[in-house]
């Protein structure tokens, strides 16, 4: 057995580094693409304003209409899992997320499906496309190009096309708010400029006071980070608006960060996780839950939290509790996904990795390929 060598740097070291240049690690320049996070939102929001919709898209009823569908896997399937929730107190309709390479046969004509694939040639996303086609759904795809560009012309189904060169990851934006615009201009949601902009506002100073260049005494995100390394983090969300951002948070930090990560949320979690720590043990001691609190959420499950903190607080090295900004859902939700999105980048730093490359999936790729 190959004995493992940590390379664990102390808590000064490792405040130096945070504030140090990051760059020597960050070949791609990951900091880049995520302090252009307002940029890349009013791009994608241009791109939704002006997809051409299609006589076909324009003569859908939403008397007809019976669920909305995204496609996709990993990043790519993100922005439809935060759609979902974000709509789902308006939608009269299910906006259903579905990961791999089938379809449910409730897929047909009167079923609206975003198949999102950030390069295009995702084989799980291109399985499913092809049967929503088959089924007759009304297909619009969401794409840099590939596979999914070649489909488009010779299936005749219309795509956004996303700026190529960005990590999937890192592209989320385009991955969400082209979506939304489209919803709102087919007349299936109300207009939401006001939500918008003030997501908007709230995220230019969020970028500037996570950013590479805010010190870590005054950087809540890099304060995370140094929190997490060489920890175990749980992140834990809440049903409905925080569940696909606490999802975001564990890829996130799987991804950028090359760790370990875990979620769940309330009121679930009550209901079987919280007896995992009944037991007093080394693992436990590891652990440092991250609470997504979302400040216009529940009164229920921010007493559930209390509640729970209490019973397992001591059993674990910290509970710490992350508030989201702003007034509107959409401001609320970013704020946190953007918070985690930094948080992950520091604590690769702090791991001493390469946030962009993710050589474990690529090698799966290869692999599959030779299976063909």
């Amino acid at each position: 057995m190959n004995e493992l060598k940590e390379n664990r740097i102390d808590i000064n070291q490792a405040e130096k580094i945070l504030d140090g240049d990051l760059s020597g690690l960050d070949q791609d320049n990951m900091i880049g693409l995520l302090e252009d996070f307002t940029e890349k939102m009013k791009d994608s929001l241009q791109l939704g304003e002006e997809f051409p919709l299609t006589p076909d898209l324009l003569s859908v009823s939403p008397d007809r209409l019976k669920n909305i569908v995204v496609l996709g896997m990993g990043g790519s399937a993100i922005g439809g899992n935060l759609l979902s929730h974000y709509l789902a107190d308006e939608l009269s309709i299910p906006l259903l997320v579905i990961r791999g390479y089938d379809v449910p046969k409730f897929v047909g004509e009167n079923s609206l499906v975003f198949a999102v694939s950030y390069s295009g040639n995702t084989e799980e996303t291109i399985s499913a496309l092809k049967k929503s086609l088959k089924a007759k759904a009304k297909v619009i795809a969401l794409t840099s190009g590939g596979k999914f560009a070649e489909l488009s012309k010779e299936k005749t189904f219309p795509f956004i096309k996303v700026p190529a060169g960005i990590q999937p990851r890192a592209a989320i934006p385009y991955l969400f708010f082209p979506m939304l615009k489209v919803l709102e201009r087919m007349g299936l949601i109300k207009e939401r400029n006001q939500e918008i902009e003030e997501a908007f506002d709230i995220l230019q100073g969020l970028c500037r006071a996570y950013s590479s260049e805010s010190p870590l005494k005054n950087n809540l995100a890099k304060k995370i980070a140094l929190k997490l390394y060489q920890n175990l983090p749980l992140v834990y969300g809440s049903e409905g608006l925080l569940e696909a951002v606490a999802m975001r948070w564990k890829t996130q930090i799987n991804e950028n960060s090359k760790w370990p990560c875990f979620w769940n949320i309330f009121s679930e979690l009550n209901h079987n996780e919280i007896v995992g720590y009944e037991i007093e043990n080394n693992i436990n001691r590891l652990v440092k839950i991250i609470y997504l609190e979302d400040k216009e959420g529940s009164l229920r499950i921010n007493q559930r939290r209390e509640i729970t903190q209490k019973i397992i607080g001591n059993k674990v090295a910290e509970f710490i509790i992350c508030h989201s900004s702003g007034k509107g859902k959409l401001a609320r939700m970013f704020s946190l996904i953007y918070l985690g999105d930094l948080v992950s980048y520091y604590l690769a730093v702090l791991n001493q990795v390469d946030p962009s490359p993710v050589a474990c999936i690529e090698n799966l790729k290869k692999e599959l390929a030779r299976l063909r």
